[in-house]
């Protein structure tokens, strides 16, 4: 009897425990996101409406450099790091759906390119590579949009009545 029991307690917390590990963490629809990379801390829209991550970026500017495809921009955020000159590599070219609000009268370009980057980015205690496409963000509330993409990789639910809950980014390198 006791063998039984044993066993029965041993497969509930076996199963309780793995459902506890799948469990999503929860975030803010807005957070203090970290880019150790820029010695950056930011805050961020969590937008699960967007499909990619957005940096707010200015004079941006694609160049080759040994062939392969670069882009020099200047961080578009408060603080320090404003108009701070970075040279990247470009991982690809993303096509933005613009909204119709965005497009100037007399202009039918639906979409919009834009380069993308990857570098780390840090949510609460955890820390993903992400691929960060670059626009000028000034006139957005947040600097820094993270879409479904990666908070797919954080694992993220987003409560949208939670503001800032993960706290400040705790990730270590």
């Amino acid at each position: 009897m006791r063998f039984k029991m044993l066993v029965l307690c041993s497969a509930l917390m076996t199963v309780w425990g793995s459902a506890t590990a799948n469990q999503p963490n929860v975030y803010g629809v807005s957070e203090k996101a970290s880019l150790p990379d820029l010695n950056l801390e930011v805050p961020a829209k969590l937008d699960t409406g967007a499909v990619t991550a957005s940096l707010s970026a200015q004079n941006i500017k694609l160049f080759k450099r040994d062939g392969e495809d670069w882009v020099r921009f200047q961080l578009a955020v408060e603080g320090e790091q404003q108009g701070k000159e970075l040279e990247l590599p470009v991982v690809r070219i993303s096509k933005i759906k613009r909204r119709a609000a965005d497009v100037p009268e007399g202009e039918s370009k639906d979409y919009t390119s834009r380069p993308v980057i990857e570098m780390a980015v840090c949510l609460g205690g955890k820390e993903q590579d992400v691929e960060i496409n670059l626009t000028d963000r000034t006139s957005f509330s947040y600097p820094f949009l993270i879409g479904s993409t990666a908070l797919q990789q954080f694992d993220a639910m987003v409560d949208p009545s939670l503001e800032y809950s993960a706290g400040s980014p705790s990730c270590t390198t």
